[in-house]
């Protein structure tokens, strides 16, 4: 069942057969309840994860304030950093529901990197990509204001986990307000502002546990 699953995952895409059995051998796969903290900014890195089903929100804490950087979801992979350059954890991952997550130790990673130049490859275009990701994120800070932050935050989450049906994306977020305003950088009470402000416009529409983004309207 990993196997099949590890097929599907961008990560591992370019891979035949042989070398996600050769992989799925290698992992292991553990359910975790809502809010479980998986591990903790400054701590030593020794696993690398995949999110098979559920949600995980990457943050930073300082001085009790936290600050939600991402959100990971089904077929998405994070804790390789610290595996690779062996520094300490630069973040924190806590599960934001129900989760089953895939996991890789740290030697049985470094097994798999050292006989698979496809996995090295795909692991560097992440890592490339977050930073393209980071610099992008700086250059928001820098030049948008925080309604157009939120809006292009909101883009991005339905790009990324929304479930499109016809001019309507049906988004499923996790995150509270809280973690919402903190992955745009804003206050709280902005955010819920331009939210009230999008579902006047009907925009952005409540229904039930998703928000429904009306592409037709967004324009």
């Amino acid at each position: 069942m990993i196997q099949t699953f590890l097929k599907q995952v961008q990560l591992f895409s370019q891979l035949n057969d042989e070398q996600l059995e050769t992989i799925a051998n290698a992992c292991s796969r553990k359910s975790f309840r809502p809010s479980t903290v998986l591990f903790q900014q400054n701590e030593p890195g020794n696993t690398f994860y995949i999110v098979f089903s559920g949600s995980v929100k990457i943050y930073t804490s300082h001085n009790g304030e936290e600050k939600v950087l991402s959100m990971f979801k089904s077929g998405d992979s994070f804790g390789e950093l610290s595996l690779i350059d062996g520094k300490p954890r630069s973040t924190s991952a806590q599960t934001l529901e129900e989760c089953t997550l895939i996991s890789l130790s740290a030697s049985s990673f470094f097994e798999i990197l050292k006989s698979n130049f496809e996995i090295n490859l795909c692991i560097m275009r992440e890592l490339c990509q977050r930073l393209r990701d980071t610099n992008q994120h700086v250059n928001d800070l820098t030049f948008l204001d925080a309604r157009t932050r939120i809006l292009k935050n909101i883009i991005q989450l339905a790009n990324k986990h929304g479930i499109r049906e016809g001019n309507l994306i049906k988004i499923r977020i996790a995150l509270n307000y809280d973690e919402l305003s903190q992955m745009s950088n804003v206050q709280k009470p902005i955010l819920m502002q331009v939210l009230r402000d999008l579902q006047e416009k009907q925009i952005l529409m409540p229904n039930g546990n998703d928000l429904n983004l009306d592409l037709t309207k967004l324009r």
